[in-house]
């Protein structure tokens, strides 16, 4: 399937919700709302989702819309769009710039093309599964063949233990050369640009993983949940580089 048509628009959405939350990033001023599972919420997160709704609806109005902040749009629908317009809240609102707007287009159930967006600085990491672009250049994972030498990446470890196996977590952080808190969804750029090796969370939402995954696969990682297992129906990430994904996985489960 072609898909670079769909691309080049989701470029266009993301470039759409960078000029939405770029004005308001740093704002001490600017409302936080609490949603009903105690996430925050903003102006931004809404406003940004409502631009790109609307800009699909006028190309592709027979297109499916699912996203974070206003639900689901046209459901049966062949081809859906998975919006996060912030991934990244907390950042966010606390004036750290690593967050990012999730773009993903899915056919028929499967990811084809996804985008992490980074408005501060302006990175776009678009992937479609064979190929991943940093800013329009081909980038792959890094090679690596030891955790001794890895940098770890992940968003929150203090909840690890609530939704998977702490003790293998703490194994694993213990065996690798760095581990940072670079997370949510630009931790996922950093292992597909070959600045990191290994980014996992414990939890997270289909509009938090759909365009991670041709994004990681397209810069020739491996992505799957905590388990293993795909990571289209999952609940979970671990993205690595094909050298280390086995043993990250074993250790997360086995502690082994």
């Amino acid at each position: 399937m072609d898909t670079q048509g769909f691309e080049s628009f989701a470029v266009e959405l993301a470039q759409a919700a960078g000029r939405i939350i770029r004005p308001l990033f740093g704002d001490p001023k600017l409302r936080v709302d609490t949603k009903s599972d105690a996430t925050p919420v903003t102006a931004a997160d809404r406003d940004a989702e409502i631009r790109i709704r609307e800009m699909i609806r006028t190309r592709y109005p027979d297109h499916g819309i699912r996203g974070e902040e206003f639900g689901i749009e046209n459901s049966d629908a062949e081809y859906t769009w998975i919006i996060d317009p912030i991934d990244g809240t907390k950042s966010f609102i606390t004036g750290c710039p690593l967050f990012g707007t999730l773009i993903a287009l899915v056919h028929q159930r499967q990811p084809i093309v996804g985008l992490i967006h980074q408005p501060i600085i302006e990175q776009s990491c678009l992937g479609n599964g064979k190929i991943t672009t940093l800013n329009g250049k081909p980038v792959r994972v890094r090679e690596a063949d030891t955790l001794a030498t890895a940098t770890l990446l992940q968003t929150d470890f203090v909840n690890v233990g609530k939704y998977q196996d702490r003790s293998g977590y703490d194994r694993l952080v213990s065996e690798v050369a760095l581990a940072r808190t670079w997370g949510d969804c630009y931790g996922y750029l950093l292992v597909a640009s070959g600045f990191a090796d290994i980014m996992l969370d414990p939890t997270l939402k289909d509009w938090d993983i759909l365009a991670l995954i041709p994004v990681i696969r397209g810069a020739g990682g491996i992505i799957t949940d905590w388990q293993g297992n795909d990571p289209v129906t999952g609940t979970s990430i671990v993205a690595a580089s094909p050298g280390l994904h086995a043993r990250v996985i074993r250790i997360l489960n086995t502690g082994a």
